[in-house]
């Protein structure tokens, strides 16, 4: 049976809010979750971005749910601040949290100061950056001078079981790539012959562990109404690569998304008043083979859809063997950078 858990979008929502949202999601009977990490929004629109390791802790305190972050080491954070960080998340929560380490974006990563590199060295970077990591979890000291530098550095309360490093990625490349160290792929929704190559691309180069997608998608009573929340909120996340990497700022985001309108919104949002529609495309990607589907309704008021997606698409996609794959040609969608390739 599928999982079906709640994305939680920091740059959409006050960190106090989402909390709340996040435990709603659980009350109404969600799985799991998983959230973004950002320090920009994509949009002044959206207008929000709380520091991600925080809400964890607290979100794991006050829920039962499995978390998960997509997040970027080797720049705006060093890797053993990230091991640091998740090696703490996983020894206070056991089994209920993985994170999703990505080369990142240069709206999240120039506060720095540094130069952003070219994607083949952020690549590399991510990989050594990986290698760190996993070393740093179990125990070791670490001394590593490369594209990152770290020097003589241990953690020192160590989880019984590390937390699991799962891939993100948008291409095919990517995808094979990551096969060599991953526990795992998380991708975002796309058109059917994509995410069926990116899966096939993991798992025959030998890549392990679940396939996760992220599902954005909007919901309300009338569909005008889905499409004007879809376009307001998620206009400026419609870009293919390069563009959502090396953009540094909302405002950069805000004027390439001014003059993007519904049709072009509709490539990378599952826009729909119709909850059996929703679940159509729900259960063709449960059909395609991914394992976790977290929904991220791209509105900011998440309480309405919680309760309706609760009462009217979670029973469907737990009693259903699934849609046929067509139904996903009518959400051909583009990738977002949201899950960090």
């Amino acid at each position: 049976m599928v999982t079906v858990g709640f994305h939680a979008s920091h740059e959409q929502i006050s960190p106090g809010q989402l909390l709340q949202d996040v435990q709603h999601a659980e009350r109404a009977g969600f799985d799991a979750a998983m959230c973004s990490d950002h320090i920009e929004p994509w949009s002044a629109r959206q207008g929000h971005s709380g520091f991600a390791w925080s809400w964890l802790g607290a979100a794991l305190a006050t829920t039962g749910l499995r978390f998960g972050v997509v997040t970027a080491p080797g720049q705006r954070y060093h890797p053993a601040i990230i091991a640091h960080a998740s090696a703490t998340l996983a020894g206070m929560f056991p089994g209920r949290f993985w994170f999703a380490p990505g080369s990142g974006e240069n709206m999240n990563e120039h506060i720095t100061g540094d130069a952003w590199p070219a994607k083949d060295i952020r690549q590399r970077r991510l990989e050594e950056c990986v290698d760190v990591i996993r070393r740093l979890h179990r125990g070791e000291e670490v001394t590593h001078r490369g594209l990152v530098t770290v020097e003589q550095a241990r953690i020192w309360d160590v989880p019984d079981s590390p937390p699991p490093l799962i891939a993100p990625a948008i291409s095919v490349e990517t995808a094979r790539r990551a096969a060599a160290w991953a526990d795992g792929l998380v991708t975002v929704n796309q058109p059917a012959d994509k995410l069926r190559d990116m899966l096939a691309a993991y798992r025959d180069n030998g890549g392990q562990g679940k396939a996760v997608l992220q599902v954005h998608l909007s919901w309300a009573s009338r569909e005008e109404q889905a499409a004007a929340i879809a376009v307001d909120q998620w206009r400026t996340n419609t870009f293919a690569p390069p563009v959502p990497w090396d953009l540094p700022t909302a405002g950069h985001f805000d004027g390439v998304g001014e003059h993007v309108g519904e049709e072009q919104v509709r490539t990378s949002v599952n826009v729909s008043a119709s909850l059996e529609q929703h679940v159509d495309w729900l259960a063709g990607y449960a059909e395609l083979g991914f394992d976790e589907l977290y929904l991220h309704f791209v509105g900011q008021e998440q309480a309405p859809f919680i309760d309706a997606f609760a009462a009217d698409v979670l029973p469907h996609l737990r009693t259903s063997g699934g849609a046929p794959e067509p139904q996903l040609a009518a959400a051909a969608a583009e990738p977002s950078s949201e899950a960090r390739a």
